[in-house]
């Protein structure tokens, strides 16, 4: 049995010595260096049809 994401789930991890907080919620995947507010974001349905790389080149493009 499987519990339903109803609430953001949030955790932290390390990525090259730095902290990093994941959080997970209904929509998709956040990765944010910790003490930042803007990072990397996967929409699920990105994820499922296939456009994570134009969603991760689009995001790179509009944050420069």
């Amino acid at each position: 049995m499987t519990t339903k994401l109803d609430k953001p789930l949030r955790r932290e991890i390390q990525i090259e010595d730095r902290p990093y907080t994941l959080t997970i919620d209904a929509d998709g995947l956040k990765l944010v260096e910790k003490g930042r507010r803007n990072g990397q974001e996967v929409r699920w349905a990105d994820l499922v049809g296939g456009n994570t790389a134009l969603s991760a080149a689009l995001n790179a493009s509009t944050e420069n």
